[in-house]
């Protein structure tokens, strides 16, 4: 079997759960993968077959989306030709996390061999928990940016039949927890200086900020800085006393599931992160609207606070790839009777 993973990388969350699914899979099956976009600070650790432009969202500096980038940055022409030449028709099955290339491509070629594994797919779901007000065109982008009909997704809970809770990295299952003093901070739409001016108010608190503006550690006063990557990020997390973080969903499940106090702040204008501050919001996690200099005293109060939400998410990695292989061969397998069997009824020979 050929499979075809497709990765966005738009946000750190979709490259990690692809280092895990895609080291299981390879167990399986022959996997090449697609990747495209480019807000992304970390790197897969798979051999990539496939890079496009795609359609990337820029993050800004002051807590949202920087829509003059993003716009400057899309090139419709460039998107139509990579949709067009992109070989899904090389492919038994095309996994998906929300990547817009092969999914279009799937959809114009028609092929239905594209399932979506990703968070973003668990969001269509009705059981989920919403805001009573429905954004109708971010809503209408979270389902047509990737289309896919069939798939499965990932979420705090497992709120519906075909939602799983989050793929937590092994490392991060296999490591002792420890409680320091510290503050993990990873807010990518915020700036290194916009972040000092918030932070150093705290003076008494240390900080951990992990930034994509940030090239090599350096500290200022209680603020050490630091890049994106892997295993610095994980050891302050492992031993921190607290996570403040977007409202995206690998960050935050990786601090739920390590009992760390947690303080979510919503992307401005992210349609997905404002429903996972709902969700996060109902399961006890501290959610700010924004971050400002209004923020300093709820902040200190959630420092002194005791607010810890915690989850044991089991490792579901290899099942997940399971269910998604026996679906695609049932449902394959299902196909062949029913053609066989229309293919061997003559229709001459039905009574009406």
């Amino acid at each position: 079997m050929k499979i075809l993973y497709a990765v966005q990388s738009t946000g750190n969350g979709h490259i990690i759960r692809a280092n895990e699914l895609i080291k299981i899979l390879k167990k399986r099956a022959e996997v090449d993968v697609l990747i495209s976009g480019t807000q992304s600070s970390l790197k897969l650790k798979h051999d990539v077959k496939y890079r496009y432009k795609g359609l990337s969202f820029v993050f800004g500096k002051r807590g949202g989306i920087d829509f003059l980038k993003t716009l400057k940055l899309f090139n419709p022409i460039t998107l139509i030709k990579e949709i067009y030449n992109c070989p899904v028709d090389k492919y038994d099955l095309i996994i998906n996390d929300f990547e817009p290339i092969s999914a279009w491509s799937s959809l114009f070629k028609r092929k239905t061999n594209c399932v979506a594994c990703s968070h973003q797919f668990s969001l269509l779901s009705d059981k989920i928990p919403k805001e009573s007000k429905v954004n109708l065109i971010q809503s209408f982008i979270l389902k047509y940016y990737s289309p896919t009909k069939k798939g499965y997704g990932f979420h705090f809970k497992k709120y519906d039949k075909n939602i799983f809770t989050p793929i937590i990295k092994n490392n991060l299952r296999n490591e002792e927890i420890k409680n320091g003093s510290h503050i993990t901070a990873y807010l990518p739409s915020y700036s290194d200086e916009y972040l000092f001016t918030i932070f150093s108010k705290l003076y008494k608190q240390n900080f951990h900020v992990f930034s994509p503006y940030t090239k090599h550690k350096y500290r200022r006063g209680n603020i050490a800085f630091f890049p994106t990557g892997y295993e610095e990020f994980e050891e302050s997390l492992l031993s921190c006393l607290g996570v403040i973080c977007n409202s995206g969903f690998e960050t935050p499940s990786e601090a739920i599931f390590l009992g760390k106090k947690l303080l979510v702040i919503p992307m401005k204008n992210q349609f997905e992160q404002h429903m996972n501050a709902v969700a996060l919001d109902k399961m006890g996690v501290k959610v700010l609207k924004k971050l400002n200099e209004k923020s300093i005293i709820k902040i200190r109060k959630w420092i002194k606070k005791e607010n810890l939400v915690r989850m044991s998410y089991p490792d579901e990695n290899k099942k997940i790839i399971d269910k998604i292989l026996i679906d695609y061969i049932r449902e394959k397998s299902n196909n062949k009777i029913s053609n066989s069997v229309k293919n061997f009824i003559n229709p001459r020979d039905t009574i009406l």
